[in-house]
C-alpha cells in the first residue's frame, strides 16, 4: 500500500491523537504568525518614524553663504533643511518694543522712547521656521496664521512676535515696512503669521533688538536684501536626514562642498533614538520569538513523534516483516505530521486576522514625537502600524511549519532504521 494513503488512514483511525496534534500545531503556527506580523509591523512603523522624526544635523562654518547651504540641502539624503541668517533692521510706520526698565545712567524708557535706535528689530532669515528648535519642540507656538515655508523663498513675508503685533495692532494679512541696516532699502512685508515666544523680557535694561518681542522671521532672500552691503553669512544650517547612519554620507558631501576643514558638524539624533529604538527592539524581540517557537515546536513535536513510534512498534514490525522499506515508514510519519500542519496554518491565519490589530496596537502602540509643520511644530503621535495577515507572512509560517514537521519526524525516525522485525514482534513489552 502507498505510504501516503496509509498515513491518511492512520490519521483517520487515531482521531483523538490527530486532534491533539492539530491543536498543538495551531498554537505553534499562531505564535509563529504573530512573530512574523510583529516583525513586519515594526519595520513599517520604523520607516514611518524615520519620515516623521528624522535626524537633525547642524552645520556651521565661517563665511557660509546661503548658496552653499542650498547646494548641500540639495543632497539626495536631505529631506528638509533650514539656514539661519540674522540681521538687524529698522521699523518704518510702526513702533518697535522697548525695555520697561530704565537705562543705566538715563531716564525711564517708554515703549516708544528714543532708545529704540536705528535698528531695533532682530530679523531672522529662515527657509523653514518649523525646523527651528523652539518651534519643533513646541515651546514657541504660532498663534495665528502660519510659519515661513520653503515656498516663501521669493516672497516678502514675515512671522512676527505676538507682543509686537498686539502693541501695534498688527494682524495676519497686514503689511509692515522694514528698513535695511544701511537705510537704502525698505521692504514691504506681508504678515503671514503671529507667534508667541514664552521668553520673558529681561529684568534689566536691554537694547530693543535683544527683546524677544522684536524678533521677526522672514525668508532668507528677504533677510539678504535687508542686510548691509557685502552680503550676510549664514549663522548655521540644520539638515534633516532619515537615520543616524546617513550622517556619515552627509559629512562627506559637506567636505566636498565646504572643504575638509573649518566647519562644525553636529548630529542631534536623540529624538530619533528615543522614538525608533523601542520600535527596533520590538522587531528584534519578534525575531527572537520566531526562533524560540520554531525550536520549541520542533522539540515538542519530536517528543510526540518519538512516543508515537514507541507506541506503534508492533505496527512498524508487521510492516517491516511484510517487506516495507524503512524510509517509507519515516515518510509515513512525516506525511502524517505535515498533513496536520497545513490546516493548522489556515486556522492560525484565520485567528491571526482577528487578533492581529489589537495585539499589534498593544505591543507597538503609538509613540509621541514632535513633527515640524509649516505653522510651527506640533506634538504628533506615530501611530502603530497596521498589523495585517498578508500572504507572505502565511507563506513563511507554512514554510517554517513544514520544516518543523520534517525535523520533528526525521530525527526520531532514525530509530526506525535500527528496528528489526523479529526483535519487535518477539518483544513482550
Amino acid at each position: 500500500m502507498n505510504f501516503v494513503k496509509r498515513a491518511g488512514m492512520s490519521l483517520g483511525a487515531r482521531k483523538s491523537k490527530t486532534a491533539a496534534l492539530l491543536a498543538i500545531f495551531v498554537v505553534i503556527c499562531t505564535l509563529l504568525l504573530g512573530g512574523f506580523l510583529l516583525q513586519t509591523a515594526a519595520a513599517r512603523q520604523e520607516a514611518d518614524a524615520q519620515r516623521t522624526i528624522g535626524v537633525d544635523v547642524t552645520v556651521k562654518q565661517e563665511g557660509l553663504t546661503p548658496a552653499l547651504a542650498d547646494r548641500l540641502g540639495a543632497f539626495r539624503l536631505v529631506d528638509r533643511y533650514n539656514p539661519e541668517l540674522a540681521v538687524r533692521a529698522g521699523a518704518h510706520g510702526f513702533a518697535p518694543l522697548t525695555s520697561d526698565v530704565p537705562k543705566p545712567g538715563g531716564t525711564e524708557a517708554g515703549k516708544r522712547g528714543q532708545e529704540a535706535g536705528s535698528d531695533p528689530l532682530a530679523v531672522n532669515g529662515v527657509r523653514d521656521s518649523g525646523m527651528l528648535l523652539p518651534f519643533s519642540y513646541g515651546s514657541t507656538k504660532v498663534t495665528a496664521g502660519r510659519g515661513i515655508t520653503p515656498e516663501d523663498a521669493e516672497r516678502d513675508v514675515a512671522l512676527i512676535e505676538q507682543r509686537l503685533a498686539d502693541e501695534n495692532r498688527i494682524s495676519v494679512g497686514d503689511r509692515i515696512r522694514v528698513r535695511s541696516t544701511d537705510g537704502k532699502h525698505t521692504a514691504v512685508l506681508t504678515v503671514v503669521g503671529v507667534f508667541r515666544d514664552p521668553t520673558r523680557d529681561p529684568s534689566v535694561w536691554a537694547p530693543p533688538h535683544e527683546l524677544p518681542g522684536n524678533a521677526l522671521y522672514v525668508p532668507v532672500g528677504a533677510a539678504q536684501r535687508l542686510a548691509a552691503t557685502g552680503g550676510p553669512t549664514v549663522r548655521e544650517v540644520v539638515y534633516r536626514i532619515g537615520a543616524p547612519d546617513q550622517a556619515e554620507h552627509l559629512h562627506a558631501e559637506a567636505e566636498r562642498l565646504l572643504g575638509a576643514d573649518g566647519f562644525d558638524f553636529r548630529v542631534n539624533d536623540k529624538a530619533y533614538k528615543d522614538q525608533v529604538r523601542p520600535i527596533q527592539q520590538v522587531g528584534v524581540f519578534a525575531g527572537l520569538i520566531v526562533w524560540v517557537i520554531a525550536l520549541a515546536g520542533a522539540l515538542i513535536l519530536g517528543l510526540i513523534v518519538t512516543l508515537q513510534i514507541r507506541e506503534r512498534r508492533a505496527e512498524l514490525g508487521v510492516l517491516l516483516a511484510m517487506g516495507e522499506k524503512k524510509w517509507k515508514l519515516i515518510g509515513q510519519h512525516t506525511v502524517e505530521v505535515a498533513a496536520v500542519a497545513l490546516p493548522a496554518v489556515a486556522l492560525a491565519a484565520l485567528g491571526g486576522q482577528l487578533a492581529a490589530q489589537p495585539v499589534g496596537a498593544a505591543v507597538l502602540g503609538g509613540h509621541d514625537g514632535r513633527s515640524a509643520t509649516a505653522g510651527g511644530a506640533q506634538s504628533t503621535t506615530i501611530a502603530a502600524a497596521a498589523v495585517e495577515v498578508e500572504p507572505a507572512a502565511v507563506g513563511k509560517v507554512a514554510g517554517v511549519g513544514l520544516g518543523i514537521s520534517l525535523v520533528s519526524t526525521v530525527f526520531p525516525g532514525i530509530g526506525i532504521l535500527r528496528l528489526h522485525p523479529r526483535s519487535i514482534l518477539t518483544d513482550t513489552e
